[in-house]
């Protein structure tokens, strides 16, 4: 593990995105709410935020952090050609000596698997994809913006 201990406490934020790539008529289930197993949103959402309290646990060598916030939006819409997407977004915040990258990236992948999950009853070809990270300012490194 990486000492952080002499770091000095800074505002820590991470931005990632990621999206589950679906059918047409499932991105439609979704959005009205009509998937067997329950509301898709509200629980994908659930499960990227109980994700980033674990991302410690499930990344070896992760520090845990004292997390301030976390917020995690999903919209869902049908592409031109009829192809589904549902788009996570997290942004993850803290007061700490490292940052909260990995935080941020597991919310949106945690999401975007919670999504599949819930609805693989209708459509097992869902396809989870371009998780990545888009911005994170703080430390020593300062801020850094994905280019393009």
């Amino acid at each position: 593990m990486v000492e952080v201990g002499g770091k000095p406490e800074t505002e820590r934020v991470a931005v990632a995105t990621g999206e589950v790539r679906m059918a047409a008529a499932t991105a439609t289930l979704i959005s009205a709410g009509k998937v067997a197993k329950g509301d898709v949103l509200a629980v994908a959402r659930l499960a990227g935020i109980q994700a980033v309290k674990q991302t410690h646990v499930l990344i070896p060598l992760c520090h845990p952090l004292r997390v301030s916030g976390v917020d995690v939006e999903i919209e869902v819409s049908v592409e031109r050609g009829g192809v589904g997407v549902a788009r996570i977004r997290s942004v993850v915040r803290a007061v700490d000596r490292t940052g909260v990258e990995m935080e941020a990236l597991t919310a949106v992948s945690v999401a975007a698997l919670a999504i599949y999950d819930m609805a693989k009853a209708v459509d097992k070809g869902m396809v989870i994809g371009e998780v990545r990270l888009e911005e994170k300012r703080g430390g020593r490194s300062g801020h850094w913006v994905r280019a393009g």
